[in-house]
């Protein structure tokens, strides 16, 4: 078992003993999917993103997501309200700018929540991370049009921008706090075909970043628990269809031990 592995094993353990409360404003496809993952997973969502409540509520959460899947001016709002309230009170956020690059307000929503808190993590695939950078104009919808490869450097330009980790999803995953750089190289193509998926990584991500308090190891158990869960549910599946409750299954008997050893894990 490498360094990396004890780490992961680690961090999840900690997780199940913890059950982090994990606020979510989500797009409008993926939340009862995301909820499943983070309770097979082992923490507790709550899909709580209106303005009235998105603040009080991210001040006593462990740690909020933001995805903007499906984003609403009143959604937005809410948004703004749970950063400007996770940031002082010193709670982990990830955010994951679903289709960024592509579509213009989307994008300057992103930019301006970056702007305005220091997020743990950004999550995405190549296409949107190199459109915040404004380097792409997008991949097809949530869809990549770039390679992982193509925004390694994008990912470490952002994550030192802002100060945080950067998790670009493909075939192999690359994840940098712009000091280091890891790839994952677990999964199945039929995580593309199950909706919301991407959008449940993004938060696994804030569920770990609420127990291991840094962003790149948060990415990294996220990352890893979420593809060996699909390598071990593909194994047994016929489809996406048998693959989708088969993964809740797997994230749920995943052990410590059975996540350190089955991750392949690199440094990049």
């Amino acid at each position: 078992m490498t360094p990396i592995g004890l780490d992961l094993a680690q961090a999840l353990a900690d997780l199940r003993s913890q059950a982090p409360l994990v606020q979510c404003l989500t797009n409008i496809v993926a939340v009862n999917w995301t909820a499943n993952v983070l309770l097979a997973a082992g923490a507790s969502p709550a899909m709580v993103d209106n303005p009235a409540e998105a603040g009080a509520f991210a001040g006593v959460a462990s740690a909020v997501l933001i995805n903007l899947g499906t984003p609403y001016s009143e959604t937005v709002a809410a948004m703004r309200e749970a950063v400007r309230a996770a940031a002082a009170a010193g709670r982990p956020w990830v955010l994951d700018p679903v289709a960024a690059g592509g579509l213009p307000w989307r994008t300057e929503v992103a930019l301006e929540l970056l702007e305005q808190a220091r997020p743990t993590v950004i999550r995405g695939n190549a296409s949107e991370v190199l459109g915040l950078a404004g380097a792409s104009t997008g991949g097809r919808g949530a869809d990549t049009a770039d390679s992982v490869e193509s925004a390694a450097l994008t990912a470490i330009y952002l994550a030192t921008r802002y100060d945080c980790a950067v998790a670009v999803s493909g075939p192999v995953d690359y994840l940098t706090d712009g000091r280091r750089s890891r790839t994952v190289a677990n999964g199945h193509e039929w995580l593309t075909r199950v909706t919301g998926v991407g959008c449940a990584l993004g938060a696994l991500m804030a569920a770990f970043a609420a127990v291991t308090k840094n962003g790149l190891e948060a990415a990294t158990a996220a990352t890893a628990m979420l593809t060996v869960a699909a390598d071990q549910a593909a194994a047994t599946s016929s489809g996406p269809g048998t693959f989708a409750p088969a993964l809740l299954d797997r994230l749920a008997s995943l052990t410590p031990d059975e996540l350190a050893s089955a991750a392949r894990l690199g440094n990049a």
